[in-house]
């Protein structure tokens, strides 16, 4: 899913913005079908044009819904496994703790998924951003405190009670809470996708810092030992895999929170946020160790980093069912 950026979004480099989504459609719709969320009908005739592919238009799906911003992740719906049915799941977004406008974008999921394409949605009266999670596939959710406990979510929820509605509504058998790891810049209150990331059920990536007279270090360091001491459901510690932070990026006097923990799984692709750095090289290549199978696709973020995000935070995966 992708909910394209249009004159109304907070975007002053539009154009660029488009390139890269453009970028996205081209490698996504080789591999995938696609759900585009366009404002209007003209920006869908916009959206088409820009992408000219008629290979790439065939994979796509447009739909009608208005937006307040182009965040995907946050906004989408989660998609879970619910006794061999897909099952769409409509948690609240609030634009990152009542930040931000984001009406528009809470009623995204309920125009285009049940409403146009009819697929089934449970709606959940739960603040939860898809950028603040991530999960192993085996049981476990990794997040932060900043975020998920952020009074400005869902203010009469002890932490208990939130454990027990990601339990409850995502199969989840424990949370993996880090406390550490705030990036200069991010406004989405330290979320996970930015800085750990699993690669599979036994693997982390994640963000790194080894220069320890920066301002990210001893964040990102006290994060690294808190997932040293983090089990998998089995008892077992994850392989960790440093990932070096970028060299700083600043726009208008202000640092923007890059990372390459951005990044997006897709059907044998990784798309791999990069910087026009000189560490590019090195962390295709270990992105390439990691994902051994899957082919690593570097898309330039420079234009997306400019509003605090990149890849990942731009989309949202929706899971197919196939009964073989």
């Amino acid at each position: 899913m992708l909910t394209w950026p249009h004159p109304a979004t907070d975007w002053q480099n539009l154009a660029d913005v488009e390139s890269v989504y453009v970028q996205m459609v081209k490698e996504i719709s080789v591999r995938e079908q696609l759900v585009i969320v366009c404002n209007s009908a003209e920006h869908q005739q916009h959206i088409q044009q820009k992408i000219q592919s008629a290979n790439a238009i065939a994979a796509c799906h447009f739909v009608i819904a208005d937006s307040n911003d182009c965040w995907a992740r946050d906004h989408g719906p989660i998609s879970i496994l619910q006794n061999g049915k897909r099952q769409l799941l409509d948690f609240q977004f609030n634009g990152w703790g009542n930040k931000y406008p984001a009406q528009l974008d809470n009623q995204i999921n309920q125009q285009v998924f049940a409403r146009q394409l009819k697929l089934p949605l449970q709606a959940i009266d739960f603040v939860l951003e898809g950028g603040s999670i991530d999960t192993d596939g085996a049981g476990s959710l990794l997040t932060t405190s900043r975020c998920l406990l952020s009074p400005q979510r869902n203010p009469a929820y002890s932490q208990q009670q939130i454990e027990e509605v990601l339990r409850q509504s995502l199969g989840i058998e424990q949370i993996l809470w880090l406390h550490h790891g705030a990036l200069a810049g991010d406004d989405t209150d330290s979320h996970i996708d930015t800085l750990a990331r699993f690669c599979n059920a036994n693997t982390i990536m994640y963000a790194h810092c080894d220069e320890s007279d920066t301002e990210h270090f001893s964040e990102l360091d006290n994060m690294r030992r808190e997932l040293e001491t983090f089990r998998n459901t089995d008892g077992k510690a994850y392989e960790l895999i440093p990932i070096p932070l970028p060299a700083p990026i600043y726009h208008q006097g202000q640092r923007l929170p890059a990372t390459y923990l951005n990044f997006l799984i897709i059907n044998q692709a990784v798309l791999l946020p990069v910087y026009q750095d000189e560490k590019d090289a090195r962390v295709i290549e270990i992105f390439q160790s990691v994902f051994k199978h899957h082919k690593i696709i570097p898309i330039n973020c420079l234009p997306i980093i400019q509003q605090f995000g990149s890849l990942h935070c731009l989309t949202m995966q929706i899971a197919e069912i196939h009964n073989d």
